[in-house]
C-alpha cells in the first residue's frame, strides 16, 4: 500500500444521487482527486479546466508530463464544449457512445495544455458506466488517465486502485469490478482517414465495418522518438515488478513445475499443462472478454505470487485477442 500523505475516504456508490456521489463532486469541484469506476478500467479524476488539479494527477502517478490525458463527458453536448466536432464523424460517435471509445479531436481554448501534453488535440470519451457518467455530469468535464501507479498493471476494481493511490488522493469510489477490463479504444478523427491509435474492447476489425463510408481505419504505430498522440502509445506499461516473459503456447509446457508462474488459458493448461501446481488462470480463449477482463488482475498476482518471475502466453493478434497483446506486449520484460 502507497505511503498515506493524505487522508483518502472510500466510499461505495448504490445511489446515484446520494450524499457519497454529492462528497465526490465536492472534491473534484474544490481541486481534489477521485478515483472511479468506469466500463474499462478505474481512472483518477481531476475537473479537466482546473490545470493545477490535473498537475496533481501526474505527481501522485509519478506520469510522465508528455503522456496526455483523456476527458471524460455526460453527453454529447459537453463533448462539444471542449472539442471541435466534425459533422461527418457525428452519427458514428453517437452510434459508439457511450462506450470503452475515446476520440481524438481538435481541442477548444478551455482545454488546458497539461491535460492534453502540450498538443492541439484532446482525447474525449462518454463512457457507458453510470458513475463515470454522474460524477462528470454534477461535477464537469474530468481529465482522467488509470487509477494506478505509472507503469503498474491497470486497476480493474477499486481494491486495486487503494493498493496504489490510499493516501494519495482525497476520494476512491467502490462500484465493484469494471466489465471490460483494458482501457478505451482510441481513435484520432484529426486525419483525412481514422486511426486507431490504441487499440481496445472495440475491435479494429469491428471499426472496419462502422467506418466503411470513410474507408475504414488504419493502426497507427508510433516512432520511437516521438511525442504520444494518445494515452498508452509510448511507455511500457501494465508491467509487474517482477520478470514476465512472453512464450509461444506450444512451448509453454517447458515450464511446468518449474519456479515460475505460468499465466494461460484455461485450453492450454487443459491440453499442455494438466496437473502443473504453478499455472494462473487468465481466463478462457474461446471467451476471449474474460481475458481482457481478468488480465491486469492477473499481473497484479505475479507480485503477490511466491514465484521469483513469470511467463505469459503468447496470443493471436486479431479482434479483441489483438487489444490485449498490445497490453502484454507493453507489460513483458523480454519476448
Amino acid at each position: 500500500m502507497s505511503k498515506i500523505i493524505i487522508e483518502t475516504k472510500v466510499i461505495k456508490i448504490n445511489d446515484l444521487y446520494n450524499d457519497s456521489i454529492e462528497y465526490a463532486c465536492n472534491i473534484l469541484r474544490k481541486g481534489g482527486l477521485v478515483a472511479f469506476p468506469t466500463e474499462t478500467v478505474y481512472g483518477l479524476g481531476a475537473l479537466a479546466l482546473n490545470p493545477d488539479a490535473v498537475r496533481r494527477i501526474f505527481e501522485v502517478k509519478g506520469r510522465p508530463q508528455d503522456n496526455p490525458l483523456i476527458v471524460h463527458l455526460s453527453s454529447l453536448g459537453q463533448l462539444e464544449s471542449v472539442a471541435y466536432l466534425e459533422p461527418r464523424y457525428l452519427n458514428i460517435i453517437k452510434k459508439l457512445t457511450p462506450g470503452p471509445v475515446t476520440f481524438v479531436l481538435k481541442k477548444k481554448k478551455n482545454i488546458p495544455l497539461v491535460v492534453t501534453a502540450g498538443l492541439d488535440t484532446v482525447g474525449v470519451r462518454i463512457p457507458a458506466h453510470p458513475v463515470a457518467q454522474r460524477l462528470s455530469q454534477c461535477a464537469g468535464p474530468i481529465a482522467a488517465p488509470s487509477a494506478n501507479l505509472s507503469g503498474r498493471p491497470s486497476p480493474t476494481d477499486a481494491k486495486s486502485v487503494i493498493e496504489d493511490l490510499y493516501g494519495r488522493v482525497e476520494c476512491i469510489i467502490d462500484a465493484g469490478e469494471s466489465a471490460f477490463g483494458i482501457e478505451s479504444t482510441i481513435i484520432d478523427l484529426t486525419k483525412e482517414k481514422p486511426l486507431v491509435l490504441r487499440p481496445g474492447p472495440v475491435t479494429i476489425e469491428e471499426l472496419n465495418e462502422i467506418f466503411g463510408e470513410f474507408g475504414g481505419v488504419e493502426y497507427y504505430v508510433p516512432k520511437s522518438n516521438e511525442k504520444p498522440l494518445a494515452p498508452g502509445m509510448k511507455y511500457r506499461h501494465y508491467a509487474p515488478e517482477k520478470n514476465l516473459s512472453l512464450v509461444e503456447k506450444d512451448k509453454i509446457s517447458d515450464y511446468a513445475n518449474k519456479d515460475v508462474l505460468i499465466l494461460c488459458t484455461r485450453e492450454t493448461y487443459e491440453k499442455y499443462l494438466k496437473g502443473a501446481k504453478n499455472v494462473h488462470i487468465i481466463g478462457e480463449f474461446g471467451k476471449p472478454y474474460t481475458i481482457a477482463q481478468n488480465l491486469y488482475k492477473s499481473l497484479r498476482f505475479v507480485d503477490k505470487s511466491s514465484y521469483p518471475e513469470a511467463i505469459i502466453e503468447k496470443l493471436p493478434e486479431e479482434g479483441i485477442f489483438f487489444s490485449i497483446m498490445n497490453r502484454i506486449k507493453k507489460a513483458v520484460s523480454k519476448q
